[in-house]
């Protein structure tokens, strides 16, 4: 199966990871392509290109919103407050991260009663106690943002059990790549070193710099998640998808400058509160059910994301950088 000939809803298809969704789901002939988004953080250009393509502006929680995906065969819910939003907002993080994917589903219901795909985080698993995290660890968020993205995975396998909706849950680890955010509260580590890097500026480094992620390219998420959306042994499942290797923060720092050729600082700063140490996926549990594995590794993601960056005016964008941003 596929999405060919269907109508598709992507919530959230105006930022990042949705973005290259909606990317990817455009080469595939759906029926119809629906991007629902606020634009709070998303860009309506990124996906303003893209052919056959309805941008709808709405927050999840709105009728707009709650019209287009009643409509919908499959739903991607990637729509989100990230995680710094969620320390000074945790309200309104709440609000879009379990209310609204609740109000998606409870839509959904009334209508077509389609497939339901819901974009994870692996924030939800905290602070680890093991090498790595897999689908059978218990669940234990360090902020309002990793309680929320939990709710609303809890809230997406009750619809499965309670009303037979087609729903799976998947918990993509940290993703870099092109069009990854740099500016405000939802700024990345990634191309936050970057743009410094390029610019010839300090690299912040928060606390010591060992905490470690696990990072995956973008462009590999938006194909697993188009291949797990019809993937019969996820119906009511809960699966990882990373590159099952984590890297340093400090050694991401290192990298960055070699790729860029920089003669920046790294200089540490204070700790960010509710950071994790650890982050590193197990996927055991998808390799078991698919023939997982990622087209892009880590080094030349990097190398892409900064040739991504380097073409663009960079002092510009460093305008908008926001250093504190979970202030």
């Amino acid at each position: 199966m596929s999405v060919a000939g269907r109508n598709v809803v992507v919530t959230g298809g105006a930022g990042f990871i949705g973005s290259h969704l909606v990317e990817r789901l455009v080469g595939e002939g759906p029926g119809s392509l629906v991007v629902v988004d606020d634009l709070s953080t998303g860009r309506a250009e990124n996906v303003a290109g893209l052919a056959s393509v309805e941008l709808v502006k709405a927050d999840v929680c709105d009728d707009a919103a709650r019209s287009a995906v009643a409509d919908a065969d499959v739903v991607f819910h990637l729509a989100v407050r990230n995680v710094r939003a969620s320390i000074n907002r945790p309200e309104e993080n709440m609000r879009v991260n379990a209310m609204g994917t609740l109000a998606v589903l409870e839509a959904m219901r009334a209508g077509r009663r389609g497939s339901f795909v819901y974009v994870s985080s692996s924030e939800v698993y905290g602070i680890p106690s093991a090498a790595g995290f897999s689908e059978s660890t218990v669940p234990a968020p360090t902020t309002v943002y990793g309680a929320g993205k939990l709710a609303g995975e809890h809230v997406a396998l009750a619809y499965r059990r309670v009303y037979e909706m087609d729903t799976r849950v998947v918990r993509p680890f940290n993703n870099f790549g092109p069009r990854s955010h740099f500016e405000g509260d939802s700024g990345e580590v990634i191309p936050k070193f970057v743009l410094r890097a390029l610019a010839g500026r300090p690299l912040h480094v928060h606390g010591d710099g060992s905490q470690t992620r696990d990072f995956m390219y973008v462009e590999d998420t938006a194909r697993w998640l188009v291949r797990l959306a019809f993937e019969p042994a996820l119906v009511g499942e809960t699966v990882n998808i990373g590159s099952g290797r984590d890297v340093s923060v400090l050694e991401l720092a290192q990298r960055v400058l070699e790729l860029t050729r920089s003669s920046s600082e790294i200089v540490h700063v204070e700790a960010r509160p509710g950071d994790l140490p650890r982050l590193v996926a197990d996927t055991s549990k998808i390799s078991s059910l698919v023939d997982f594995r990622l087209d892009v590794d880590f080094e030349e993601g990097l190398r892409r994301t900064v040739e991504f960056f380097a073409a663009q005016d960079v002092e510009a964008l460093l305008a908008d950088e926001v250093e504190r941003n979970w202030t």
